[in-house]
């Protein structure tokens, strides 16, 4: 996994994506096809310039796919569900500030709505 908290420029090009993963660029632009979470910028040349978001995503598609074993349409559903989690997550402005008989509710909907997708 890459500590996209050590990455230190603005944007990367494809072979230093590719260097860091250990893997060849077509994978990177394969990917880049496959996973919706991923668009990087172009230059003027067409060179693909990758954000340390996009590279934080490509870990996650990475620990997926090459780590855990999951089938590309596998990792794509796991994003869905755990970009799904993270925007019920962001729309309570603060933990802090939900009573537990409203955080449990929330959480109840939460997982209403994961049972929902494993069922699909």
């Amino acid at each position: 996994m890459i500590e996209t908290e050590k990455l230190t420029k603005l944007y990367y090009t494809i072979g230093e994506v590719a260097e860091m993963f250990k893997v060849n660029p077509s994978l990177i632009r394969f990917w880049e096809k496959e996973f919706p979470v991923i668009q990087p910028k172009k230059n003027k040349k067409g060179n693909r310039l990758f954000t340390p978001k996009d590279i934080e995503n490509f870990n996650r598609i990475y620990d997926l796919v090459k780590v855990k074993g999951y089938t590309l349409d596998g990792a794509r559903k796991a994003l869905k569900v755990k970009g799904a989690v993270q925007e019920q997550i962001h729309e309570s402005i603060n933990p802090m500030e939900i009573s537990s008989g409203d955080m449990v509710e929330r959480l109840e909907q939460v997982k209403a709505k994961l049972i929902s997708l494993k069922t699909r």
